[in-house]
């Protein structure tokens, strides 16, 4: 069967988002335009669609540049530790501030600080970020003396701030200071032509990582992931491509070292007798195993927890918080 190479693909980057779509050409004349200034943006779009480049890239392309960029996830910290990680503490403020500390809010000072999954804020935490867009003010935990701080903002979320808003688990106020310009990441299935640019932009990068190179694919290969739909976005393909090139060998990577979402199979159907299935299984308990094993293994990261498990970081912080494990 006949391989498919490196085709030659003129693309466009855009302080690091490379792209050749007309979706993300219009995407990064939406982005020139938000980072002449400093009104806040917020970015929308589905997990692994890149919202943390466009945020560097809003950056990069601004006035700011040359200060400092910090960035957050919100979803990974309970309500006293995203405090001290946004606006600091003085020493003595909690248990274990044993000294004072700077949060971003002032490491960012003059930059830009980037509020991933802002949504995932709770509530108490909200209405002091609420004060810091309003009057560049505030306290550090358990602090006394205010700091003024001068920054842009910009956050991120895949979920609707009006619903949670409605739901009364999100300040309206606030969600009017985020969202005064709204921009939305167009999900990788909807970007024509950017599939084969970024598995190409990605065998490439993996290819100079050294060990196997892969120069081509078969066409089966490319057939099955021209047909997904790729609901991680790139960043499932980023880990396609790394799981293929750890599992498979050779020069061309073929169908079975893809995964078996590509090759069409489903979950695994239980085939033994039936008196060896358990009346019932206790889902809560089973998950519960699941992650605490996960939090074992990758040490209590809960980024590579969330990618291990295959759900987003806000998902995996709800089940921890439902699970009493944090």
């Amino acid at each position: 069967m006949p391989l498919i190479h490196r085709p030659k693909l003129k693309a466009t980057n855009f302080h690091g988002m490379v792209a050749r779509s007309p979706q993300m050409e219009r995407l990064f004349v939406q982005l020139g335009r938000a980072a002449n200034s400093d009104i806040n943006v917020l970015l929308r779009g589905e997990s692994g669609t890149g919202k943390d480049l466009a945020a560097q890239a809003l950056h990069a392309a601004g006035a700011r540049a040359q200060h400092p960029f910090r960035a957050v996830n919100c979803a990974s910290f309970g309500s006293e530790l995203l405090a001290s990680e946004l606006f600091g503490h003085v020493k003595g403020a909690f248990t274990g501030a044993v000294r004072s500390r700077d949060g971003l809010m002032l490491q960012a000072h003059q930059g830009t600080l980037f509020l991933d999954e802002v949504a995932e804020i709770p509530l108490d935490v909200q209405g002091r970020l609420l004060r810091v867009l309003q009057d560049r003010r505030f306290f550090p935990v358990g602090g006394s003396r205010e700091v003024s701080v001068d920054l842009r903002i910009v956050s991120a979320t895949n979920s609707s701030l009006r619903e949670l808003v409605a739901a009364k688990r999100f300040r309206e106020d606030l969600m009017y200071r985020l969202r005064v310009v709204v921009v939305r990441l167009p999900a990788l299935r909807e970007r024509d032509g950017d599939l084969e640019l970024l598995t190409w932009t990605l065998i490439d990068k993996l290819n100079r990582m050294g060990g196997r190179q892969v120069l081509s694919l078969s066409q089966e290969t490319w057939r099955a992931m021209q047909i997904y739909s790729w609901p991680g976005n790139i960043r499932e393909l980023d880990n396609v491509l790394q799981s293929a090139f750890v599992l498979g060998e050779g020069q061309t990577l073929t169908l079975d070292e893809l995964s078996p979402e590509l090759r069409g199979e489903g979950p695994e159907v239980y085939s033994g007798s039936p008196e060896a299935v358990p009346e019932t299984v206790d889902l809560a308990a089973l998950e519960r195993t699941q992650l605490v094993q996960a939090w074992q293994e990758h040490g209590g990261r809960r980024g590579a927890m969330a990618e291990a498990l295959g759900v987003s970081r806000s998902t995996l912080y709800r089940k921890l918080k439902e699970h009493s494990l944090i």
